[in-house]
């Protein structure tokens, strides 16, 4: 055998080699894959795959969850108010919070890479990602409370309202016993006609205190002098059982400094003018035979800002504390992909003539098209699930014009008892984040294609 090998015979068919070790090697392979996988797949299906299949088949049951129920509690989801509104709601949160967000991070992102301390912007901006949808919803629930005091909004709502429209020091103010003055359109007028060479008093109560103006001054008597008229308005009260005076200034009372006379004669204003800290007050001639009046701006309630928590504006409201959370993130992520733009074609655009306005919205928004398709679609997953800031920023009186799906999911199911109806909401939430998700499967398969 051995000589007809070196004679050069031809071999004989020859076994087929590593075939056993192939599918060996294949078989173990698989094994130790699916063994793998085993625990990753216990706990998909113990977390995901169940509750998803027993909440489908709960919603077709009543509350009890003994009775079939067939598809009433589907029905419910377009009869209840509730879950109206909240199916509202959950539309304007689907259609702003995540354009909102993605707008400010693209502004954030593109404006902050060609200055220095950009990447510090960056870290301030994406820091409200770190706090929890709980700490956000206290804290936004302080910044938007109507005392201007605590709430920041208002109080800086209030600061630009007052630089241009001030409100009035004696808001309470009003007369006071046996006064000569009446009511008449919110402020106050004399009952009789005033004259010259005579002095007016024009008493008034009501105002605390602390409250009066700050260059408040003790209350003077107005002396008489000829051709004018002279008067005096102040605080006409004093402390204590039968001290004072009624009618006249006392050494105790104040004066209402900056208060606002008018002289008014057949309807017209004919001379006004401002009473001095003591409360003293000078009218020329032209006043005289007028009727004097303190005019309703005298007496104007304070502004006390918006109230952002009642029903008109509490959902706009809670998408203000969602975008500060989220804006940081679409952010970074537009951030890296404009990183990954190539700096020739910005560059031969500007060369082209194009100025930055038309470079950025030709050459590096189209560009950046699919970055801003993941950070949209990801924040509209992320909206139909809000829970925790609508829960925790609206207060009782407006939460239900601020309601959501998923708010209402647990309203009915917890606070209502009615499971059925809540099970059937978790599924309409499903149903609804379906189309998101397959859109960005589809879209990123055909990124890994190309």
């Amino acid at each position: 055998m051995a000589s007809a090998a070196a004679a050069g015979a031809p071999p004989g068919p020859a076994a087929p080699r590593g075939r056993h070790n192939r599918q060996s090697v294949t078989g173990t392979r698989k094994a130790v894959a699916a063994l793998f996988l085993l625990p990753a797949l216990v706990l998909l299906g113990a977390l995901v795959v169940y509750p998803i299949g027993y909440s489908i088949v709960r919603s077709f049951y009543d509350n009890s969850g003994d009775g079939f129920a067939g598809v009433d509690n589907y029905k419910t989801l377009f009869t209840d108010d509730g879950i109206r509104t909240a199916l509202k709601n959950n539309v304007i949160w689907v259609v702003f919070a995540p354009t909102v967000s993605t707008t400010l991070g693209l502004i954030f992102a593109v404006l902050t890479e060609r200055v220095r301390w950009g990447t510090a912007f960056k870290l301030v901006v994406f820091m409200p990602m770190a706090i929890s949808m709980l700490a956000a919803g206290i804290i936004f629930r302080l910044v938007y409370d109507q005392d201007p005091h605590k709430g920041v909004a208002n109080a800086v709502w209030v600061g630009v309202h007052d630089t241009f429209a001030q409100s009035s020091a004696f808001p309470s103010a009003h007369p006071g016993r046996e006064s000569p003055l009446e009511p008449d359109h919110g402020g106050f007028i004399t009952a009789a006609a005033v004259h010259t060479g005579r002095a007016v008093a024009l008493p008034l109560v009501g105002v605390a205190p602390d409250q009066m103006p700050h260059d408040a001054r003790k209350a003077a008597a107005a002396e008489p002098q000829p051709g004018r008229i002279t008067g005096t308005t102040w605080q006409d009260f004093t402390r204590g059982k039968g001290v004072g005076r009624l009618g006249a200034p006392d050494p105790s009372e104040l004066g209402y400094a900056g208060m606002r006379i008018e002289a008014v004669k057949d309807g017209k204003v004919v001379a006004s003018t401002r009473a001095s800290g003591d409360g003293t007050f000078t009218l020329p001639a032209s006043a005289d035979g007028a009727r004097l009046r303190l005019p309703a701006s005298n007496f104007r309630e304070p502004y006390n800002g918006v109230e952002w928590l009642g029903p008109a504006l509490v959902t706009p409201a809670v998408i203000g504390a969602y975008v500060w959370m989220w804006a940081g993130f679409a952010m970074v992520l537009i951030a890296a992909g404009l990183a990954g733009v190539p700096r020739e074609l910005l560059e031969a655009a500007r060369v082209d003539g194009a100025n930055e306005w038309q470079v950025f919205r030709k050459v590096t928004v189209p560009l950046l098209a699919p970055v801003l398709a993941v950070v949209a679609v990801t924040l509209m997953i992320n909206v139909l699930k809000v829970f925790d800031l609508v829960y925790i920023i609206a207060p009782g009186s407006s939460q239900d014009d601020a309601n959501v799906l998923a708010l209402e999911l647990y309203r009915k199911g917890f606070a209502e008892g009615r499971p059925g109806v809540a099970s059937a909401i978790a599924v309409l939430l499903l149903v609804l984040v379906i189309p998101v998700m397959a859109f960005n499967i589809r879209r990123l398969r055909r990124e890994v294609r190309r």
